[in-house]
C-alpha cells in the first residue's frame, strides 16, 4: 500500500470533489454517520445518490433531510437526486434482491461506497449462520460487489470504496474459526472484519487490474469519528467501562462530516491511488483531513489476500 502518513499539500474538503453530475452512486448505511454525510456531499455535487441501509423507513428519513438541504447547493453544481434502496448486509437474499433492483431499474453505477457496519456487539448470527461482523462488515459487500461490478464496468472513473478502520492494523484473520464458534471475542471480530475490508480492497484492484478493466477499487477509513457505531456498541455490551472511555477519549474524536472525508476523497479524487490506506492525515490518522496512511501489515501477504477472496466467495456461493 501507499506511503507512510502524510497530509496532502492543501487540505482536501468537500469543495474540492469534482462535478457528480449524471453520476450514479450507491452507498450504503447511508442513513447515519458517514454513510449520510457522504451522501450529503455527493448530492451537493449532482450525484444520484441510491441510500442503500437495512431499514427502508430510517433511509426516507435522511433523504427528507437531506432534501430539505437543497436550498443551498454547492457552488457550480446543481443539487442530484436522492433514492432510498432497502438492503440488509446480514441477509445475502437481501443482498441479491437490491443488486437485482439496482440492474433492473438503472443497469449502471459510477459509485460503489461500502460504508456500513456493526462494530463490537455480543455474538450475534447472519440469516445465513455467519458471525455478524464478518457478515454485515465483509461479507454482505463483497457478495453485493460482485453482483454490481458488471454495472461499473465501462463507465468513466468508476470506483468501489471500502470503507475501514484503523482497527484494521490490529486484525487477525481467524482462519481456524472464521465465525468465532470456538473463542468469541467481539473486539478481535471487529478486526478480523475491517482487515478483511483491506485485503479485499487490495485483492479486487489486483483482480481488476489483471483483466483490464476500468474500474478501481480503494479502502479507506474515518479516524476516530463520531458516529452510531460507538454508542450502539455500548448499549448492545451494557459496558460501562466501555462507556467511560468513550466519554474520556471525547476530545480525540472529530465529527462525522470530517471522518468521511477519506472515503470521499477515495470516490472522487483524481489523485487518489488504489494502493493508498486514505485515512485522516492528522497525528496518528486519528483525526484530520485526508492523507496516506502507513499500510496495514498483514493486507500485504498477496497470498492471504488471495486464500481470504476464495473462502469469502463460497461462503456468499459466488
Amino acid at each position: 500500500m501507499g506511503a507512510l502518513s502524510a497530509r496532502l499539500p492543501v487540505p482536501w474538503t468537500t469543495a474540492d470533489i469534482p462535478d457528480q453530475s449524471g453520476r450514479l452512486a450507491l452507498i450504503t448505511g447511508a442513513n447515519s454517520g458517514l454513510g449520510l454525510e457522504t451522501a450529503r456531499a455527493l448530492m451537493a455535487r449532482g450525484a444520484t445518490v441510491l441510500m442503500a441501509c437495512r431499514s427502508l423507513e430510517r433511509a426516507e428519513a435522511a433523504q427528507r433531510q437531506l432534501e430539505g438541504e437543497r436550498a443551498q447547493p454547492a457552488a457550480g453544481a446543481s443539487p442530484g437526486e436522492l433514492m432510498p434502496l432497502a438492503l440488509d448486509l446480514a441477509d445475502l437474499a437481501s443482498v441479491t434482491k437490491a443488486a437485482e433492483q439496482v440492474t433492473e431499474r438503472w443497469g449502471r453505477l459510477d459509485l460503489l461506497i461500502n460504508n456500513a457496519g456493526v462494530m463490537a456487539p455480543p455474538r450475534t448470527l447472519s440469516a445465513q449462520g455467519f458471525e455478524l461482523q464478518l457478515a454485515v462488515n465483509h461479507l454482505g459487500h463483497f457478495a453485493l460487489t460482485q453482483q454490481l461490478l458488471p454495472l461499473l464496468e465501462g463507465r468513466p472513473g468508476a470506483r468501489v470504496v471500502h470503507v475501514s478502520s484503523g482497527a484494521a492494523y490490529f486484525g487477525r484473520i481467524a482462519w481456524g474459526d472464521l465465525q468465532g464458534e470456538r473463542r468469541y471475542d467481539a473486539w478481535a471480530a471487529y478486526g478480523q472484519s475491517k482487515l478483511a475490508n483491506v485485503m479485499t480492497a487490495l485483492e479486487l484492484q489486483q483482480r481488476l487490474s489483471a483483466d483490464g478493466s476500468t474500474v478501481q477499487s480503494l479502502v479507506a477509513h474515518p479516524g476516530l469519528a463520531r458516529t452510531n457505531l460507538q454508542p450502539t456498541s455500548v448499549a448492545a455490551r451494557g459496558s460501562r467501562l466501555e462507556a467511560m472511555a468513550y466519554r474520556l477519549m471525547d476530545p480525540l474524536f472529530q465529527s462525522a462530516a470530517m471522518g468521511a472525508l477519506p472515503q470521499l476523497y477515495a470516490a472522487t479524487a483524481p489523485e487518489a491511488d488504489p494502493q493508498t490506506f486514505h485515512g485522516p492525515g492528522g497525528f496518528a490518522n486519528l483525526k484530520g483531513h485526508p492523507g496516506a496512511c502507513r499500510p496495514v501489515p498483514a493486507a500485504r501477504n498477496a497470498a492471504d489476500c488471495q486464500r481470504l477472496w476464495q473462502v469469502s466467495a463460497e461462503l456468499c456461493g459466488r
